[in-house]
């Protein structure tokens, strides 16, 4: 079905889909473009969502002082992450927090927990990574939910309200844990303590002394006294030493800087001034950094790495002088100075067994916080490869090991269920990281990570080799990866060509695989081919921040796919799965055709333990038919009847017929590239 015979199918069968959504019969609205999605408007969308939940609960959930109770609500282990299918939304693609729950109508409750990429107010060229402050960006604030309910009058009530609705629908809520802020935010401006700091004349850094904050909060201090409070009411402290104090408030020693928290242009007027004064001396924050030797940076004295802002200002990017393949300098961004430094910092060495304890606290407390006010589930770990610890992942680790652990810990006290995505790419040892990634999420005690699935053709050779790593790795550590099939990272330009084909197998083995947690973006589900690069609007990684001019510019909202036949299969496939999963979802795998990690073979197939319901079969090549497929007996269930075609993700009108098994395998004759099948025994 193409793009338009779609768009005609939702408009002719609207009543019948809503209705079947709104009586139970389906948990979602398929065949429901998510771009029609978004034009719904907030009485029909709360007239569906009443039908189907129940006029009291849906009340409740639109009081922003009313807190729906988590699905996972007195659970207290978060292994449910490691079997959950999740979908990551960039807010600012489907342009505001209300917007999430039309999308949301889209998706399968088999796809049940959602991850909201960051929502705070966002720093250097608009970068959702790049935390400005501790607020919730003013952009994703809906008028028309606003229009609808004027007591939902700021982004903050919308944001509750939302993930009320998402908890009374029984999805799961994950918000991102970073690592850093963007360099010049108001979280570093007015904490200087928590970060690290250099000084810069020219093209040379001249001062990089451990406690060089010091200097840093008497020039804020000077600041404030020349120019003056941003608001009036709060007292004036009497010294640098008052201010800067554990006892002095954050939150008025930010208004006394910047401004009221609702006064936006305003606070980035004073942080403006604030830099420039600060620029006169040649302090900057240390801009964050990935990748072995992580330390030891020098100005980059390229005329590329050489610029002039707005203001004048003549700004240099830094790079490390001895570096690896991986290592990068983030030039927006500066990470949290979590530990102190060996001889005075003199050759950018850390000390870890010295943790400074106050911005561990700062940190997991403000995080924690977020979670609290908008009851979070879980929490994805950004950059959490890190491990900067020259000498590998030590044997024994304490409560200072790994910031996103500490946050894991500390919500945990509270919610136990609350869970640890991490981003990590399971690359090998000594590569992207110090020490083997493995053992490291062990020792920060993630729950499941990421994994790197979306960066290969689908049964490509090395696609085959790590999925089959993964499946090892599923098995043996204490935690899980991720059947990985699109980020919003992964949806840009560059990396094309891991979505020309194989994006039904994707979706259709991310979906069945019971006992393994998937990642899926928003926005896979249409998105075009682009055997050529699109127009930048239709790349979601384009979004993560704002660029006006040059090769990463876009004009205008993000534009879903068109892709009517991806989304046909797709709307099939996840109505089947409806059917399909409540009888398995807490089965283990077992497995008949497990990847072969030599790729010399590309079809993969597997049932349930202990008792098969269904057996699954995929074919991951992605350009040729797979011919005469022998399957494995299932040792105990020989004399069970041979399942029947239930299923395909390639063929609307199937024959029902029976596989034949001549008691040691299971025939088929054939699959067509990328061809995902379902067979039955329940008849």
């Amino acid at each position: 079905m193409d793009y338009p015979s779609l768009k005609s199918y939702w408009y002719r069968n609207a009543h019948m889909l809503t209705t079947a959504f709104q009586e139970g019969r389906a948990s979602f609205l398929p065949f429901l473009l998510p771009e029609l999605a978004l034009e719904m408007p907030v009485s029909k969308v709360l007239q569906s969502l009443v039908s189907r939940s129940g006029k009291g609960i849906i009340q409740d959930a639109l009081d922003p002082r009313h807190t729906i109770p988590s699905p996972l609500a007195g659970l207290r282990t978060t292994n449910w992450i490691k079997r959950t299918n999740m979908v990551g939304i960039n807010v600012r693609t489907v342009q505001n927090f209300w917007n999430v729950i039309k999308y949301m109508l889209t998706v399968p409750e088999a796809q049940q927990s959602v991850h909201l990429l960051p929502i705070w107010e966002p720093g250097v060229v608009a970068s959702l990574y790049g935390m400005a402050s501790w607020n919730i960006s003013p952009e994703f604030f809906s008028q028309e939910l606003y229009d609808a309910y004027p007591h939902l009058d700021t982004v903050e009530k919308q944001l509750k309200v939302v993930i009320n609705l998402l908890h009374a629908s029984g999805r799961t809520v994950g918000m991102d844990v970073i690592p850093h802020t963007d360099r010049y935010s108001e979280i570093v401006l007015g904490n200087p303590r928590h970060f690290e700091w250099l000084q810069r004349r020219d093209d040379k850094i001249t001062n990089h002394r451990a406690n060089l904050h010091e200097e840093v909060e008497q020039a804020v201090f000077r600041f404030l006294k020349e120019q003056g409070p941003a608001k009036d009411g709060i007292d004036l402290p009497a010294d640098v030493v008052e201010f800067f104090s554990e006892e002095y408030p954050e939150s008025a020693r930010i208004e006394l800087l910047f401004g009221s928290r609702e006064d936006y242009g305003r606070r980035g007027q004073r942080r403006g001034w604030l830099v420039q004064h600060l620029y006169k001396d040649g302090f900057e924050p240390v801009p964050a950094t990935m990748g072995p030797p992580y330390r030891g940076l020098e100005v980059d004295t390229s005329d590329k790495a050489k610029s002039v802002d707005g203001e004048g200002r003549i700004w240099r990017e830094y790079k490390i002088k001895e570096p690896q393949e991986m290592s990068r300098v983030f030039g927006p961004l500066a990470r949290y100075k979590l530990y102190e430094r060996l001889n005075d910092n003199k050759d950018w060495e850390i000390d870890f067994t010295q943790p400074r304890k106050a911005t561990w606290e700062y940190a997991c407390h403000h995080f924690h916080s977020i979670q609290q006010e908008y009851n979070f589930d879980f929490m994805r770990g950004d950059m959490s490869h890190v491990q900067m610890r020259p000498e590998g992942v030590p044997a024994k680790t304490d409560d200072y090991y790994d910031l996103h652990k500490a946050v894991r810990t500390y919500v945990q006290a509270v919610k136990p269920y609350f869970g640890y995505f991490a981003e990590t790419f399971l690359v090998g040892p000594g590569f992207i990281a110090y020490g083997n990634e493995v053992d490291h999420l062990e020792q920060a005690d993630a729950d499941s990570t990421l994994g790197d699935l979306q960066s290969m053709v689908v049964g490509s050779p090395k696609f085959m080799q790590h999925f089959r790593w993964y499946l090892d790795i599923l098995k043996g550590r204490d935690f899980a990866p991720n059947f990985t099939i699109m980020t919003g990272d992964k949806d840009d330009p560059r990396f094309d060509e891991f979505y020309l084909g194989g994006n039904e197998a994707r979706l259709f083995t991310a979906l069945f695989l019971a006992d393994m947690p998937s990642y899926m973006a928003q926005g896979f589900e249409c998105r075009d081919p682009h055997p050529t690069p699109a127009p930048n609007e239709h790349y979601s990684k384009l979004y993560v921040f704002r660029i006006s001019n040059g090769e990463k510019a876009t004009k205008g909202p993000y534009v879903f796919g068109k892709n009517g036949q991806l989304y046909h299969r797709l709307s099939r496939l996840r109505f089947a799965a409806e059917q399909l999963l409540p009888q398995i979802v807490n089965s283990d795998t077992q497995w008949l055709l497990p990847p072969d990690a030599t790729a010399a073979t590309r079809v993969i197939a597997w049932t349930q333990s202990p008792k098969p319901h269904y057996l699954f079969v995929v074919n991951l090549d992605v350009d040729e038919p797979a011919v005469n497929i022998k399957i494995p007996k299932i040792r105990g269930y020989e004399k069970a009847a041979p399942p029947r075609l239930h299923f395909s993700t390639h063929q609307e009108k199937v024959q029902l017929d029976a596989l034949f098994f001549n008691g040691k395998q299971y025939q088929i004759d054939g699959l067509e590239a990328g061809e995902g099948r379902v067979y039955s025994w329940i008849h």
